[in-house]
């Protein structure tokens, strides 16, 4: 039976993320934070984490990105994407007008703060670990009304005033599936390679990183910068490319990457869930290829 970590309690988006995966014979561990469920993995108290890594309304999950840059050891496997929209709950009786502390995760009340301005504006915003330990905090009544998953309030005994809340239509985010570090899912054609690194403290260092794979036609989803928290100034970047590392174009940008940065992690290759395959140039590499080997036998022309 394969063991689970997420972010828990029952209730959340991860949970339903988790069951996205259709992964047979799981078994869920509810933990706190995307760094408790990658802790579980790299300690063997699960086989898996899933994590929100990126929505549509506010970017990268920033505890998920340095969950994964604290965490030696993991790598992700998979990758699925979710619509998002949110209940707004209260305890049975209650109403939005006598609410004064609303709850939610941050990540949500980004998607939600306009809606609730309107209909409940006296409410103030009260910081939850997660949409469904929110939810758990209305019933426990440390919170008036909470912004969550529908079955939330069916978990914990809420009664529902909105559905289908949402300050930005059909918002979606996207979770992954990260286990410990082992040979990349096959190639498939519509892929994702993730890496995180550092350049050299010089002029114009990431802008030779970028090159590599300018050079070589391949695509930067995303690229993202976060602070070391080790020297001022210094910062890690995340970047997702279109492609896999069996891709050649790919391999070699990422040769060329290695060669330039002062440090470099493999975070994954993986399927896309979305997306169009993208051909990534492996006939030109060939080619080049093809040259290099004609002049070491003097057949170049």
């Amino acid at each position: 039976m394969t063991r689970i970590a997420y972010l828990g309690p029952a209730g959340t988006f991860t949970e339903q993320a988790v069951h996205a995966f259709k992964l047979p014979e799981a078994e869920l561990l509810p933990v706190d934070s995307p760094a408790e469920a990658l802790a579980a993995v790299a300690e063997g108290r699960a086989e898996r984490a899933v994590m929100a890594i990126e929505n549509s309304v506010d970017g990268a999950v920033t505890t998920t990105s340095d969950a994964l840059l604290a965490t030696p050891g993991v790598q992700i496997f998979a990758e699925t994407e979710l619509e998002i929209a949110f209940a707004i709950m209260t305890r049975p009786g209650a109403t939005l007008a006598d609410a004064h502390r609303f709850a939610t995760h941050p990540v949500a009340y980004q998607q939600v703060k306009r809606w609730m301005g309107e209909h409940a504006p006296q409410a103030s915003f009260q910081a939850a670990t997660s949409n469904a330990a929110a939810a758990a905090l209305v019933a426990e009544g440390g919170a008036d009304v909470a912004a969550a998953p529908e079955r939330a309030a069916e978990l914990f005994g809420l009664e529902v005033h909105a559905r289908n809340v949402a300050d930005l239509e059909a918002a979606r985010t996207r979770f992954v599936l990260a286990g410990p570090v082992d040979t990349p899912p096959q190639r498939t054609g519509n892929d994702r390679t993730s890496i995180v690194f550092q350049t050299v403290n010089e002029p114009g260092s990431l802008v030779g990183i970028l090159q590599e794979f300018a050079y070589r036609g391949v695509d930067l989803s995303r690229i993202e910068s976060r602070p070391t928290r080790e020297e001022p100034n210094t910062y890690n970047f995340f970047a997702d490319i279109v492609g896999h590392i069996d891709d050649a174009p790919v391999a070699e940008a990422l040769r060329g990457v290695y060669l330039r940065a002062s440090r470099i992690r493999f975070l994954g290759s993986w399927p896309r869930v979305v997306g169009e395959p993208t051909p990534v140039r492996d006939a030109r590499i060939a080619s080049a290829t093809d040259w290099v080997e004609a002049v070491r036998s003097g057949r170049a022309r």
